[in-house]
C-alpha cells in the first residue's frame, strides 16, 4: 500500500473507532463464560454471531470449528489482491470469566461507560484486545477497499479454561494456523500511555504437600507434646520456603543488568501497586529489597497457598489430626521448568521432617509453561515504528506474572515467526475481577497502531 493508502486508513480508524466501540458493546452482552456449562450455549452463540460478522460485513471466509468434547474456534481468512502479500494471524478469544457473587458497580454483561472507561466482563481481556483489530481491518476496507496483507484471525473460546483443547484444534486444522507472523492479543500495557510488548509469562505448577503423623485422630489434651501434630509439622514445613516478607525463597533468577536498566522505566509504583491489588490503607507494598518492582512482578518465581485440611473456623475439633495438607500454587520464572522447581521443593520440604512426621510431595495436573522470548527481526522493528506512529513511542518490552497456557504452547509450535503479543490491559482494567474495564483512550490508539501495523508488516521479507 501507498503512504497514502495507510494514511487514510489511519484517519478513518482516528474519526469512526465509537463503530467498533459499539460492536464491541455488542459482544459483550453475551455471558460467555466456558467454565460454567450453563452458559456455554451463550459461548456457542457468540462465535456464531462473531463468525457470521466476519464474513457478512468484512468478506472473511469464517468457520465455527467444534471438536468433541470441545468448545468452539472461530476461524477467519481474507486475501489481499496481493497474492504475495505475507500472512498475519490475529489470536484472542471470545469467552470470560465468571461473574457470581462478585460487586459489580454495573450489570457485568451490561457495558457501560464512566469516566473515559467501558466497564464490562470482557471488555479488555479479550474482546477489546482483537475487535481493535478487527476495527483496523474496518478502516482498511473502508478507504482502500483491500487489506495491505493476508489476515487470519483465530478466535478462541477456551482460553480462560487454559486452552485444554487448543492444540488438537492446531493438529486437526493446521491450515487455520499457517502464517508469517502472529500477533497475539491477550496481553497487558504497563500504562494507558505506554504500549507493551510482552516477552516473558510465569509458568504455574501445582502440588500437595502432605504431613502424616497418626493412624486416627486424637485428644490433644492427652497426647499433645508427646505425639506429633500434622498440622504445625505443615506450618512449620511451609516456613522453609517462605522468607521474613511471605515470598518464595526457592529458585530466584538473575535478571539481565540491561532488563533492569529498562524495567525501571516502567511506572509500576507504590499507588499504582494499592490501587491495583485493592491494599488495604494500612497495609503496603512489599519491600522490593533493590529490584524492580516489575522484576518481583513478572520474572521472579512466588507460591500461593491454594487451600489446605485445617478445619474451618465452624468446625472446632480438639484434636491432633491424623494427617494435614496443603495446595501449593507455583508461579515458575521465565524459562525455569518445573523440573527444576521440583528438585528445590523436594531439597527444602523431604528432609529432616518437623516432629518425624511422613512428608509427601505429590504433583497436580493443569498447570503451563514459562515463557522467556527474545524479540528480534524485522517484524519487530516494524512494530515499533508502527506503535510509535500511534502511542507517540516504542513497545516497552515487558512481562505477565500471570500464566498464559495458550502463549507458552504458540511459544513451543511456532517459536520460528514473530510473535507480538500485544493488548489492550492496563494496570486500572482489574481483569478477572469486579468492575472490569477497559481505557477507551488505549482503545482508540491500539486501533491505529493496528493499522500502521497492518502496513508495516505487509513490508516486511520474511523470507
Amino acid at each position: 500500500m501507498t503512504d497514502t493508502g495507510v494514511n487514510k486508513a489511519a484517519e478513518h480508524a482516528v474519526s469512526a473507532w465509537p463503530r467498533p466501540l459499539e460492536r464491541l458493546k455488542g459482544y459483550l452482552q453475551y455471558p460467555a463464560i466456558s467454565c460454567d456449562p450453563a452458559h456455554h450455549g451463550d459461548v456457542r452463540a457468540l462465535a456464531a454471531r462473531i463468525a457470521a460478522d466476519l464474513k457478512n460485513e468484512f468478506g472473511f471466509e469464517s468457520r465455527v470449528l467444534e471438536l468433541k468434547g470441545a468448545l468452539p474456534v472461530v476461524t477467519a481468512e481474507r486475501r489481499s489482491k496481493n497474492a504475495n502479500a505475507p500472512t498475519l494471524l490475529i489470536y484472542g478469544h471470545l469467552d470470560l470469566q465468571p461473574v457470581k457473587g462478585e460487586p459489580w458497580t454495573s450489570p457485568p454483561h451490561e457495558p457501560q461507560i464512566r469516566d473515559g472507561r467501558l466497564y464490562a466482563r470482557g471488555a479488555a481481556d479479550d474482546m477489546g484486545g482483537w475487535v481493535s483489530h478487527l476495527a483496523a481491518v474496518e478502516a482498511w476496507l473502508n478507504t482502500a477497499g483491500d487489506l495491505p496483507l493476508h489476515v487470519k484471525f483465530v478466535i478462541e473460546a477456551e482460553e480462560e479454561i487454559g486452552s485444554p483443547n487448543l492444540e488438537a484444534y492446531m493438529d486437526q486444522f493446521p491450515e487455520a494456523f499457517t502464517a508469517d507472523a502472529m500477533v497475539l492479543t491477550d496481553c497487558e500495557n504497563p500504562s494507558t500511555d505506554i504500549p507493551g510488548l510482552t516477552v516473558s509469562l510465569r509458568g504455574i505448577y501445582e502440588v500437595e504437600l502432605s504431613c502424616y503423623a497418626l493412624t486416627a485422630d486424637v485428644h490433644s489434651g492427652l497426647w499433645g507434646n508427646m505425639a506429633p501434630d500434622a498440622g504445625t509439622s505443615l506450618i512449620k514445613l511451609l516456613s522453609r520456603i517462605i522468607d521474613d516478607d511471605g515470598r518464595l525463597n526457592l529458585g530466584r533468577q538473575q535478571a539481565p543488568a540491561q532488563w533492569r536498566t529498562e524495567a525501571a522505566a516502567v511506572p509500576i509504583t507504590d499507588a499504582v501497586i494499592r490501587q491495583g491489588a485493592h491494599l488495604r490503607g494500612d497495609t503496603s507494598p512489599l519491600p522490593t529489597l533493590g529490584l524492580p518492582a516489575v522484576e518481583w512482578l513478572w520474572r521472579q518465581p512466588a507460591v500461593t497457598v491454594l487451600s489446605t485440611t485445617f478445619p474451618r473456623a465452624t468446625e472446632h475439633k480438639n484434636a491432633l489430626r491424623e494427617k494435614a495438607s496443603a495446595v501449593l500454587s507455583i508461579r515458575i520464572a521465565p524459562g525455569q521448568t518445573r523440573e527444576q522447581m521440583r528438585q528445590l521443593l523436594e531439597e527444602a520440604l523431604l528432609k529432616d521432617p518437623p516432629g518425624g512426621v511422613k512428608v509427601e510431595l505429590t504433583d497436580r495436573g493443569g498447570g503451563s509453561e514459562s515463557w522467556l522470548y527474545q524479540p528480534k527481526g524485522p517484524a519487530f522493528a516494524a512494530a515499533d515504528r508502527a506503535y510509535e506512529k500511534a502511542w507517540g513511542r516504542k513497545l516497552l518490552a515487558v512481562g505477565v506474572g500471570g500464566s498464559i497456557p495458550f502463549v507458552a504452547l504458540f511459544g513451543r509450535r511456532y517459536a520460528q515467526l514473530p510473535l507480538i503479543l500485544n493488548g489492550v490491559m492496563d494496570p486500572q482494567t482489574g481483569a478477572h475481577g469486579p468492575d472490569e474495564s477497559l481505557s477507551l483512550e488505549v482503545f482508540k490508539k491500539a486501533i491505529l497502531a493496528n493499522v500502521y501495523l497492518m502496513d508495516e508488516l505487509s513490508r516486511v521479507d520474511f523470507a
